[in-house]
């Protein structure tokens, strides 16, 4: 018997497809946003989202997101569950006071009387030479904020699986998609980008981390592009007869600590790598929290590769030189295999 061919979606796709699967469950359940709608949002998570409920569901705002963020969010205080987007993540100075002293504290100055059920996504990372404005993931500056759920998907079904949860969860939830990860034509097409994803709706955990490859001899712990980046440094090393193990962050808040401390006791080894700024960052946070609860199991000291400390460049080769790549994971493990 023939086996059924799986279905493929590219990352935009899934995030379109799990809003729409929402909208027409629950009619509370809205869009808003710049260029979401007749255009689908300029990385493709909401195509197809106004043909099929119009636009008094799918709402093209103007240039104004403290605006449209505050609306979302009294919205949500009324028991409505918006989706808004932030067209980038680094446009979140304009509308931080919204963000943070509105979504992310009004249900605890209410005491929990004030829901927030709401979503912000946003658009992360670099490598397609944006510039400085364009270009940040911004993971740790949003993880360090209490009062919201901070999550990073990797992978088409976790984009879809991830943003049902969110847009189900009665928490205001800051969901970061990576643009080199929507699938997107005008882009450089990556092959992990497209994936099988299923036609029903599901949910994925928002505070789960995923071991993406087994391994006994290091722990790596990456988001997003890094992840991908790590598995694809893994299968080098093994060729060299080092087994690392690759752990998907997924979820920058709540950090998924026991996940972490498991691989951690198995191997003995830690190297976390992320495309966010490298000082008060996730690196420095997973090196913590391996080093407070199983320093003893460590027989090395972690290591860790971020960008360095500067804006992000407009030019090709210096972008290239400040992102993590798969090359210098691959040393710096090997460099770190040699340690004791």
């Amino acid at each position: 018997m023939e086996t059924a061919k799986k279905r493929i979606l590219t990352g935009n796709k899934a995030m379109a497809e799990a809003i729409a699967l929402e909208m027409e469950r629950d009619p509370s359940v809205f869009v808003l946003g710049e260029d979401i709608g007749n255009y689908g949002g300029i990385f493709g998570s909401t195509q197809g989202l106004i043909e099929k409920f119009g636009a008094q569901r799918v709402l093209d705002t103007p240039i104004s997101e403290t605006a449209f963020i505050g609306a979302a969010i009294g919205a949500a205080a009324e028991g409505m569950r918006p989706v808004a987007e932030l067209m980038f993540v680094d446009f979140f100075g304009v509308c931080m006071d919204q963000i943070y002293n509105h979504m992310a504290k009004i249900p605890y100055m209410s005491g929990g009387n004030v829901r927030l059920p709401m979503v912000l996504m946003t658009a992360v990372g670099g490598g397609y030479n944006d510039a400085a404005q364009h270009s940040q993931t911004l993971y740790a500056t949003f993880g360090h904020m209490p009062g919201m759920k901070v999550v990073a998907p990797s992978t088409p079904y976790d984009l879809k699986g991830m943003m049902i949860s969110a847009i189900r969860d009665d928490n205001p939830v800051l969901f970061m998609f990576h643009k080199s990860l929507q699938g997107l034509g005008w882009m450089e097409q990556l092959d992990v980008s497209a994936a099988h994803v299923p036609e029903e709706a599901y949910t994925v955990p928002l505070d789960k981390a995923k071991v993406v490859r087994e391994g006994k001899d290091v722990t790596i712990v990456g988001v997003q592009m890094m992840t991908h980046y790590a598995v694809e440094a893994a299968e080098r090393l093994a060729k060299e007869g080092i087994n690392a193990e690759v752990i998907d962050l997924r979820s920058i808040a709540p950090i998924d600590k026991d996940t972490i401390l498991q691989s951690v006791k198995k191997t003995h080894r830690l190297f976390v790598v992320d495309e966010d700024y490298k000082s008060y960052g996730m690196t420095a946070e997973v090196t913590a929290i391996v080093a407070e609860e199983v320093f003893y199991d460590l027989e090395a000291p972690p290591r860790r590769l971020a960008n360095p400390d500067v804006p992000i460049p407009y030019s090709r080769p210096l972008e290239d030189f400040v992102i993590p790549n798969v090359e210098r994971i691959y040393e710096q493990v090997k460099a770190l295999m040699d340690e004791e």
